[in-house]
Formats: structure tokens, sequence, C-alpha cells
């Protein structure tokens, strides 16, 4: 089963009414919602009849190695050619160097079809973004000149070379290395898991290289950010000569089998000709660039599976007969979407779907705050916020996804275990997600030690004031289900601030118990965040209904009420309990000697 259909409608409504995409810096007349949904909608016939129908194929007929190059699964290469022949590459990028200067979130609500249609097929767009912003940042003029114009376009594509076997998360431990040579370096070293590091979509590929320059100290302070050009650059732009730099094997991956993920040899022969990104010795400062969104991208790629997963499921749900509903003493067999269970794991897997798109889009309307606005005390606001969220959209959206595509492969029953029902493949594509980019579990770090401890909890607060401020709103409106969301949200917020203040308290003394503490934390964080944001939808649905929102629009939003209302009911109460957990669960953890555990 191929089917996929974009779901316009609810990203039209989150950019809207969640990441306020009309007040955003570079939005205005020409620029607005109703440009954005027509956008949308053209994305959205492209990721449908073009990308959906190969994501099969690139399951079933993953890329290989011929010829001493990446060969992609059939017809990989042309969706990708539509793909870039239509702009959808360069939506938000500089004018200056062919994009189209709208706002980043837009192209981040394009993504999540192109995404959820075919996740293999999209990872590489996904990395090309990320070079583009790490040289758009960090390049010369001549850099920028030589390189953004035909990886905007689409014409070149971009990877990021980041991991070795010994360099995984600590990338202090790389060993790759540029040496000086002239006007440029030469680089020698091996990367492995480099995602399209190869393929047959494009004439030229450019790859941005983390390692170690000869003769700087061990450490980060060591490290530089390189731009190693699968074939040079003649100074007229055309294409020179082949750099030594090879996909020299493939991996055999679990799931997204029509992604290649190579391992990369730099400098076999002559040593690979490499280019330096911004100064010697930033260049873990400069790969941030391109991480930190890409883990905001990263938990799009949840959302998208999740939606995916989701259609699928309901449509097995909606044709599967089996069985009698408890207590209908008719006989009748029903569909089983009819059964209560049933039921209860499709209203987790959409809510958990919506709350993350939410989520995710609310970030991304922050990432447009934080580059457009002018310097201030509103940029300097949206930056906070956009630093906080981003380990809670990479790891709870990638979370759900890997729960929403196990729910999805339950409801198919024994057919969800049977790879040709295709419930199996979101699974395997989803495990990769709470990994990459970064693990969830150093997500939590990051949460914990770099945003929450480093300022003394001040911007969490800020936060958890705002979605106060609203559960107070919302309760004053006199409807029912509104003020059983904002009583339920605001005991899981009280609740959240009795955690943070443990981990503030406890830091400085207990630094393990608080370690240990950092998962339970952001999935309590994230919990409430994307409540807050079920919360918020319900709030503009009510508000909507009440001035007269008829038909399908109001089928629509009374929806959104009754989604908000199974969250605060539903998923809501379970994040009370992680207090507990992180405030006394630690002791086994602490007391075992490694060969207990």
């Amino acid at each position: 089963m191929t089917e996929y259909k974009a779901p316009v409608e609810d990203l039209v409504f989150a950019l809207e009414h969640i990441a306020g995409f009309n007040d955003l810096p570079g939005t205005g007349e020409d620029v607005n919602i109703e440009l954005a949904r027509a956008v949308l909608e053209e994305a959205g016939r492209l990721a449908s009849d073009v990308w959906a129908p190969l994501n099969p194929v690139g399951d079933k007929t993953p890329a290989v190695i011929e010829n001493g190059g990446v060969k992609t699964p059939p017809g990989f290469d042309e969706a990708y050619r539509k793909f870039a022949e239509g702009g959808w590459n360069s939506v938000s990028f500089d004018e200056n160097y062919g994009g189209q200067g709208m706002p980043w979130v837009l192209s981040m609500a394009a993504a999540e079809m192109w995404q959820g249609s075919n996740l293999s097929l999209s990872l590489c767009p996904l990395l090309s973004q990320a070079a583009i912003e790490a040289i758009h940042k960090h390049g010369t003029q001549a850099q920028k000149d030589t390189y953004l114009p035909r990886l905007v376009s689409g014409e070149w594509a971009g990877t990021m070379n980041l991991t070795e076997p010994q360099a995984g998360t600590d990338l202090a431990a790389i060993r790759t290395i540029a040496k000086k040579d002239g006007e440029h370096y030469r680089m020698y070293g091996q990367k492995i898991f480099i995602t399209f590091g190869d393929h047959d979509f494009t004439e030229n590929i450019i790859h941005l290289v983390l390692a170690r320059i000869d003769g700087l100290p061990e450490g980060n302070a060591g490290l530089g950010l390189f731009i190693v050009p699968k074939f040079l650059v003649n100074e007229d732009g055309s294409i020179g000569a082949r750099n030594d730099v090879e996909a020299v094997s493939l991996e055999h991956k679990m799931g997204l089998h029509g992604s290649p993920t190579c391992v990369m040899s730099y400098g076999e022969k002559d040593g690979a000709v490499a280019y330096l990104v911004g100064k010697e010795g930033e260049g873990l400062r400069n790969m941030f660039t391109m991480m930190n969104n890409a883990r905001i991208g990263v938990g799009q790629q949840g959302v998208a599976l999740c939606e995916r997963a989701w259609q699928h499921a309901r449509i097995y749900a909606r044709d599967r007969v089996q069985g009698q509903k408890i207590g209908d003493s008719s006989g009748e067999n029903v569909p089983i979407i009819k059964h209560m269970d049933v039921r209860r794991m499709l209203a987790t897997m959409r809510i958990l779907t919506e709350a993350g798109r939410a989520l995710s889009l609310y970030a991304g309307g922050m990432i447009d705050r934080a580059a457009r606005l002018p310097e201030g005390e509103e940029k300097k606001a949206a930056q906070a916020r956009l630093d906080l969220l981003t380990p809670l959209v990479k790891a709870w959206c990638t979370d759900a996804a890997v729960e929403v595509s196990s729910l999805g492969i339950q409801i198919h029953g024994g057919m969800g275990y049977i790879e040709e029902t295709g419930a199996a493949q979101f699974y395997r594509d989803a495990r990769i997600l709470p990994i990459y980019e970064g693990t969830n579990g150093i997500q939590a770090n990051d949460l914990v030690f770099r945003k929450v401890l480093r300022d003394g909890g001040a911007e969490i607060g800020r936060f958890a004031a705002e979605i106060g401020a609203f559960a107070e709103e919302i309760s004053a409106r006199n409807d029912e289900t509104l003020s059983l969301v904002a009583r339920n949200m605001t005991t899981a917020l009280a609740k959240l601030s009795e955690s943070t203040q443990w981990i503030l308290k406890n830091a400085a003394a207990n630094t393990d118990a608080v370690a240990a503490a950092a998962v339970p934390y952001l999935k309590q964080c994230a919990g409430v965040a994307s409540g807050y944001m079920t919360a918020k939808m319900a709030g503009t649905a009510h508000h909507l209904l009440q001035n007269g929102a008829e038909g399908g629009n109001a089928e629509f939003l009374q929806a959104k009420l009754l989604k908000a209302r199974f969250y605060a009911e539903s998923l809501l109460p379970q994040l009370s309990g992680l207090t507990e957990v992180m405030t006394s669960g630690h002791t086994g953890i602490l007391k075992m000697a490694d060969e207990q555990l």
C-alpha cells in the first residue's frame, strides 16, 4: 500500500495558529498564509503522486555500489530531479544565491511531506540544506559564490561528514587529518555513516567534513570544518578533475534502505583537496550550524513517519472486519476501528502526530524570528526559546515515531509482522531517528546541563509561566473540554516545576543522579510542551467555532478540541509520575556495579 495523503489542512492550521506565520519577519502582503497553503498543496501533489509510490521500491531495492559509484533505487533520480526543477530545494534560502527567501518554517512544512512520502529520498535534500547553512554562515565570499547557487538550486548536493569508528558522540576523538598545502589542505582519513555520501542524482557532491588540522592541539581545539567536493570546481565554475574522495562501501541497515549510508575514504592516493570553512580550531562550533537545525529536521522526520504510519493503520482499521463489538448482542461483525483498544491506539497515534507537528513548527517559527528579527530583546528571546525547544523536538518526536509505528503494526495484528503490508517498514525506518544527529540521551543531557542549568532555569521558567497563563485563559472560557484541559495541564506543569527545582538544587552535589534523571526530565518537559501545543490548537478551535465556523471546517475544529481532551485525559497524567522517577528512582542505577548491569 503506497497511498499517502498530504496533511495540508493540518499543516496550514499549525503554521497559522501555532507558528504565527502571518506575523513572522519576511511575511506580508505577498507572503502570507494563503500563499503558504498554495505552496503546500503543490508540494503535496508531488509528494503523493511521485515520491510516495517509490517508498516501498527503495525498501525492496536498496542503493548499491556499481562501477565505482552509488546507484540509487529505480525512479529515485527522476523523483529528485522533479523536486529540484520545481524549486523545492530553494524555498527558504537567500535570494542572492537563487533562493526564494520565504520563511524557514514554510520549507519545514513542505519537508514534512517529502519525509512522510519517502523518508529515504528526503534525506538527500536535508543534508544539502545543512551544507548550505554552514557555507552561508561561515564560508568566504568566494566559497559562497562557487558553491551556494548550485547547492540551493539542487543541481549539486551536500553532505555532512562527522562520524568515525572511534568518534561518534565524542567528536574530539576524530583522526581524519587535514594538512596545509598552499592555499588549500590535503585530507586523509575515513568517515562512516555518511548519508548520501555518493549517489547518481547530481553531477557534483559537496562534502562538509570535520577533520583534525595537522599541527593543532588535540581535542576540539584542533578541529576544522572543510569543503571537500567530489569533483573540483574550475575558476569558471565548470566541473574539473575528480577529487580523491570515494564511497568504498555501503552499510546494510535495518531500515532506510533507499538511502545510501556510505563509508567514505579521503586521500587514498594524493590526499583529497579540502577548503577550510571559517577559522582553524572552530570546526566544532561551525559544525553546530548544521547540527542544530538538522536536529529539528530529524524531529520532523519523526512527525512525518507518525503521519504515514497513522494513515496506513487507519485505512486497515476501517477495512478489516473482525469480531463483534463488546456488549453488542446483534452478532454482527464490525470493522476493527469499532473496537475500543484499536480506537485507543489510533487516537494515540493521531494526537502524537499532531502534537509533534505543532511543536516542530512552533520551533520553526522561532528559527525565523531568531534569524530575521533585528538585534534586540525579541530576537534574544526567540533564540533562547529555540535553544530550549531543539532537544525537545528532536527527542520527543523521534521517540513518538517509534511508538506510533509500533502501534501501527499492532493494529494490523499478525499482518503487521508481514512485510508485504508495509507497516513494518515504517517501524524499521523510524528506529534510527532516536539515534542519529545526537542520540536522545545526548539531547537529554543537552537540555539539562546546557539549557536548564546554564541559565539557572530561567528559560524553562519563562516557558512554564507562559503555559500556566494560557491554561488560566482557556479555563475562564466556561467550556467543559477546555476547563478539563486547563486543569490537567496545570497539574502536569506543577510536577514539571517540582522536577526542575530538584535538578537545580541537586546538580552540583549529585551530578550522577541528575544525569540519570535527564531522559525522564526531557520526556516530562516535552510532554508538557506538546500538551501545550494541543491546548493552543483547542483554544484556537474553540474561538473559531464561537465565531461561526461551519461545515467541514467546523468538524475539523471540533476534532481539535476532542484530541486535546484525549491528550489531557490519557497522556498528561502519565507525565506526573516521572517526577518520582527523577527524584528517587536513581538509587539502583548509582549503586549497581558494572557487572550487575
